[in-house]
C-alpha cells in the first residue's frame, strides 16, 4: 500500500477540505467519502477519532483512490493541515548533542549529565508554526557584540533538519511508551529555524526563547504510523540504562528515514534518523509523566537529526563548525549560516513494502530581509 498522507487543500473558489496525496494528485477525502469530517477545512476532528477510525479510512483509500474525486497537484493550494496545539522540540540525536557540546563546551564532556538518562527538550511556540512555503523572515533581538548586548538581526540564521510528531488522541494522564500509537497519528518533516547568536545570549539558564520561537515550518503532509511500518528498526544500543518508565525495549519505533537538506537546490546533508538515541515514544512518556496533558494537534518534533559523519549533520552550525569552516557552494559562494534570498528545503524518505521507498514530502522556506517597518521604542 502507498503513504497516503494526509494534508489540507483547497482549489480556485473553493473551501479548504482533508486531501490524500496519491502520486502527483490530491485525493479529495471529503467528496470520496462524503464525511463530513473530512470537510472541516482542519485534519482536527479526524484525528480526534483515534486508530479504529484511522484504520477503517486508509482501508477504504485504495477504492477510492481509483475513483474520480482526485485533483492534480500543481492546482491545490496546501495548507497548514492541523491546528497546533502545543509544540515540544527535543534534542535526541547523540551526534547532534555531542557536535553542539565541542562547538560550545571544548574541554569539557559534550554531552550535559542528564543527557542519556532522559530526552531533554523544551516547550516552543505553536503560534508560529507554519506551513513550508512560508517565508522566513530574518528575526531581531539581541546579540553579543564584543562582550555587550546589541539588537538588531539575527547574523547567524539557521536551521534544523527534524522529524515531527503529530497526536490525535488526547489525554489527560501519563502515555506509557507501549501507548504511542494509541495516541500518535503520524509524522511530518520540521525545520525549526534558529537564530544562533540570540539564542547563545538568551538560552542561559532558562533555555531558547527568541531565537528559535520566530518560525518553526512543518511539511504539508503528514504521513500514518501505518505507512511506516517497514521502516521501524531498533535504536542503537544505549550504555546507560533508564528509569522503568522510558524503557522502550523491545518496541521497535527507531525509524529508518532518511532526510536530505538542500540549500538552493543544493544537497549540503543526508542525515540519517535511524542512530537518533531517544525514540518517539520515549519522547512523549517523558512529556507527559509529570501529568501534562495531551490535546489533538500537538506536535512535539525530534530535535536536529545528524549522523556520525560530516555531510550527515542537520544544521549549519554542525555543518560549518560553529562557522568556522564554511560550505563550498556549486555557483563560487560560500556559507556559515543563511543569508537574505537563501531557500532550503528538508525532504525525506522511508523503506516501504518489497524493497520499495516512500516519501514523507518536503518542508521549504526562503528567507527573507528583516522587517524594517516596525519600530522597538
Amino acid at each position: 500500500m502507498t503513504a497516503y498522507p494526509y494534508g489540507v487543500f483547497s482549489t480556485p473558489g473553493t473551501p479548504p477540505r482533508t486531501g490524500v496525496l496519491v502520486g502527483d494528485e490530491v485525493l479529495d477525502l471529503a467528496a470520496a467519502s462524503g464525511d463530513p469530517v473530512h470537510a472541516t477545512g482542519s485534519l482536527d476532528a479526524f484525528l480526534a477519532q483515534g486508530p479504529a477510525s484511522w484504520a477503517a479510512v486508509r482501508a477504504r483509500l485504495p477504492e477510492w483512490a481509483d475513483g474520480p474525486h482526485r485533483v492534480p497537484l500543481p492546482q491545490v493550494t496546501l495548507h497548514l493541515p492541523f491546528t497546533v496545539a502545543d509544540y515540544v522540540d527535543f534534542y535526541s540525536s547523540r551526534h547532534h548533542a555531542e557536535n553542539v557540546g565541542r562547538i560550545f563546551r571544548p574541554g569539557s564532556p559534550p554531552l550535559t549529565p542528564n543527557w542519556e538518562h532522559l530526552p531533554i527538550g523544551y516547550h516552543g511556540r505553536a503560534g508560529t508554526v507554519a506551513v513550508s512555503g512560508t517565508d522566513v523572515v530574518r528575526p531581531c533581538g539581541q546579540r553579543l557584540d564584543d562582550g555587550s548586548p546589541t539588537f538588531g538581526p539575527s547574523r547567524r540564521l539557521d536551521i534544523e533538519a527534524e522529524v515531527g510528531f503529530v497526536v490525535g488522541v488526547p489525554s489527560d494522564r501519563p502515555v506509557p511508551v507501549g501507548a504511542f500509537a494509541d495516541h500518535v497519528f503520524g509524522v511530518c518533516l520540521v525545520n525549526d529555524w534558529s537564530a544562533r547568536d540570540l539564542q547563545a545570549w538568551e538560552y542561559v539558564p532558562l533555555g531558547p526563547f527568541l531565537g528559535k520561537s520566530f518560525l518553526t515550518s512543518v511539511s504539508p503532509w503528514v504521513v500514518p504510523l501505518a505507512a511506516l511500518e517497514h521502516a521501524r528498526v531498533d535504536p542503537p544500543p544505549r550504555a546507560t540504562a533508564v528509569l522503568p518508565y522510558l524503557d522502550d525495549a523491545g518496541l521497535r519505533w527507531g525509524l529508518d528515514l532518511q532526510l536530505e537538506v538542500r540549500l538552493n537546490g543544493e544537497v549540503v546533508s543526508r542525515p540519517p534518523f535511524a542512530p537518533m538515541h531517544w525514540t518517539a515514544p520515549q519522547q512523549l512518556a517523558h512529556l507527559t509523566v509529570n501529568g501534562a496533558t495531551l490535546r489533538t494537534g500537538d506536535l512535539f518534533a525530534s530535535g536536529t537529526v545528524s549522523g556520525a559523519e560530516r555531510d550527515q549533520r542537520g544544521s549549519l552550525l554542525e555543518l560549518t563548525w560553529g562557522g568556522t569552516e564554511p560550505i563550498p557552494l556549486a555557483d563560487g559562494t560560500t556559507r556559515t549560516f543563511l543569508e537574505d534570498g537563501d531557500t532550503v528545503t528538508i525532504s525525506a524518505t522511508a523503506p516501504g513494502p518489497d524493497g520499495t521507498r516512500i516519501g514523507l514530502g518536503e518542508v521549504t522556506g526562503t528567507v527573507r530581509p528583516a522587517r524594517t517597518d516596525w519600530s522597538t521604542t
